[in-house]
């Protein structure tokens, strides 16, 4: 037994590198981010020069959740290999999360793109830093780029569907190119949302409990007394978030990017003044009936305008973007946790949208002609549709509501018909009931901190990239190129495909460094895509070609492979 384990442990410890490097990525697969970061190690240890260790140490870094560790280790994979896509593919993922790295990050997935253009990654991370910043149109266009090399692309098909529905970021008060913490900017956007909520909350109860006092208990004085005390208290209140805030220079840009959080604070601002004239108009002795109706607006502007910003961001959201397309992308990726979360949301932004269409289509119908109420029959048809091309993901409320909501459109639609009192009732009773099954639906969903019935609950699928495997020189690839006479380097140009003679070598890393003319080195700055040759330098039996990408060095061209492809010579060795 002792032997066994000594035996074991000595077959853990003649692990190559890349053996190592192997290990790592099954445990991340795995799920295994602790055990694997000690595996990366074990290959970075063992070969510091082997940028795949470093790239899997960043990786499992930043599946740890530590972001910062997991800068140094990609900025070091992408120093010793300068023309790896995949390391700029992570060195990207990780640099825009990291304040003040945006640039660099959108620089690393430009680079990445260009020196893999038949890569799907690149451009997925082209598009998750443009989804990231709003753009959704360029987002789409790098997805559906993405789409068009590896169609079963998980990331770019969900993605894809967020930019459909024109999502918005959980915070989309900050932008990302900012060089501030988002932390910062966070905390900034809490107090001003908690400012706005307690001065509407406060000023609200006040008005009802001034009129309260005064047309009940004939307390008048007294209770005008009281709106102007909890007029006063707002004074430490707006002190004590003010201090929160912080970041007053980014507060306008926040609210510009942010516009329901530009509403609330500007409806709780708007809600001080109003509270106040209503306290002075009700001061006034014997007033003219004419301000009757102004002094019943300021107190409905103080005591409504929080309720109906909600409801109209309701109906904003489900209004946005073109839910049915996004379906049928997300639909499309069965095994994905985040697809199936997101088109149980999407589904609720359809219910939510014919139930906006049914209520002013039998509202219309009833003060107009009760038997226009006969189209609301066919509103329900693209909830259906959708349901069915969700292949039915949802949760049993949804379905509720959803069959509630045929319900109100069958009835209303028999009432207006056949003239049906009990038809109307269904209807408008259904209809009801709807709304009543959302409503729980949101109250349970924020009550327990679990994604609810609205756009917020949608989220972006982010796997971690780069952790693809270097491309290994096999033994005979290396005699070749350090042995070779010479070498052939193959370019691009702007008048068409260049060969040139270089001299070069190979590093213990797999990299070549070559020495070619300076109109190679022109040829790379316009294309970095290039193919070196050598021949077998012994018997010339086989001939190898590395495809990868070159960036110019201090003294030399530096050519991180991409593939290699080795042939035989015709000759009279192949008769054997």
């Amino acid at each position: 037994m002792g032997n066994d384990g000594r035996a074991g442990k000595d077959d853990i410890s003649d692990k190559s590198p890349r053996e190592w490097c192997t290990e790592a990525l099954t445990r991340l697969n795995a799920g295994r981010p602790e055990s694997a970061l000690e595996a990366a190690r074990r290959a970075a240890d063992l070969d510091p020069g082997d940028e795949w260790a470093h790239r899997l140490v960043s990786l499992a870094h930043e599946r740890l959740g530590r972001d910062a560790d997991a800068l140094p280790p990609a900025e070091r994979a992408a120093d010793l290999a300068p023309g790896s896509w995949p390391a700029r593919v992570r060195l990207a993922s990780i640099a825009r999360r990291i304040p003040g790295r945006w640039s660099e990050a959108v620089s690393d997935a430009v680079l990445a793109a260009r020196f893999a253009p038949e890569e799907a990654d690149p451009e997925v991370l082209l598009g998750d830093l443009a989804l990231l910043r709003d753009d959704h149109p360029e987002a789409e266009r790098a997805y559906r780029a993405a789409l068009a090399r590896a169609p079963a692309h998980p990331q770019a098909r969900v993605n894809l569907a967020l930019c459909l529905l024109r999502w918005d970021r959980p915070r989309p008060h900050h932008d990302p190119a900012w060089p501030v913490d988002p932390r910062q900017t966070g905390r900034a956007r809490r107090a001003l949302e908690v400012w706005a909520r307690q001065v509407r909350l406060l000023l609200a109860l006040a008005v009802i409990a001034v009129a309260a006092a005064a047309l009940a208990l004939d307390a008048a004085a007294w209770a005008r007394a009281g709106g102007f005390a909890a007029l006063a208290a707002l004074v430490p209140l707006t002190v004590r978030q003010a201090r929160r805030v912080g970041v007053w220079a980014y507060v306008p840009a926040m609210a510009g990017r942010d516009p329901w959080l530009g509403a609330a604070v500007v409806s709780a601002g708007l809600s001080v003044p109003a509270f106040a004239a209503w306290l002075l108009l009700g001061a006034v002795p014997a007033a003219p009936s004419w301000l009757d109706p102004v002094w019943a607006g300021l107190a409905g502007i103080v005591v409504l305008m929080w309720p109906a910003l909600a409801v109209v961001r309701v109906l904003a959201e489900a209004w946005r973007g073109r839910p049915l397309p996004a379906l049928a992308e997300l639909g499309s990726v069965p095994g994905e946790r985040t697809a199936a979360r997101n088109a149980g949301v999407t589904l609720w932004i359809v219910l939510v949208r014919t139930w906006s269409v049914l209520v002013p289509l039998v509202g219309g119908a009833l003060v107009v002609e009760p038997r226009a109420a006969v189209a609301a029959v066919a509103v329900p048809f693209p909830m259906v549709r959708a349901w069915l091309r969700a292949r039915g993901r949802g949760d049993g409320w949804l379905l509720a509501a959803g069959c509630l909501v045929a319900l109100a459109a069958l009835g209303c639609a028999v009432g207006g018909a056949l003239g049906s009192a009990w038809g109307w009732r269904t209807g408008l009773g259904a209809l009801g009931a709807a709304m009543a099954v959302y409503a729980v639906r949101a109250l349970r969903s924020w009550w327990r901190g679990a994604p609810g019935p609205w756009r917020a609950s949608l989220v972006m699928c982010d796997l971690p990239m780069g952790g693809a495997p270097s491309v290994a020189l096999p033994s005979e690839v290396r005699q070749a190129f350090s042995y070779a006479r010479s070498l052939v380097l193959a370019y691009g140009d702007p008048m068409g495909p260049r060969v040139v003679g270089a001299a070069g070598s190979v590093t213990s890393s797999g990299e070549l460094r070559l020495i070619a003319g300076p109109e190679a080195w022109e040829g790379v700055e316009a294309d970095p895509r290039v193919a070196v040759f050598a021949a077998d330098p012994l018997q010339r039996r086989f001939w190898v070609e590395v495809r990868g990408i070159a960036r110019p060095g201090p003294d030399v061209l530096r050519v991180t492979p991409k593939q290699v492809l080795v042939g035989e010579f015709p000759g009279r060795h192949q008769r054997r």
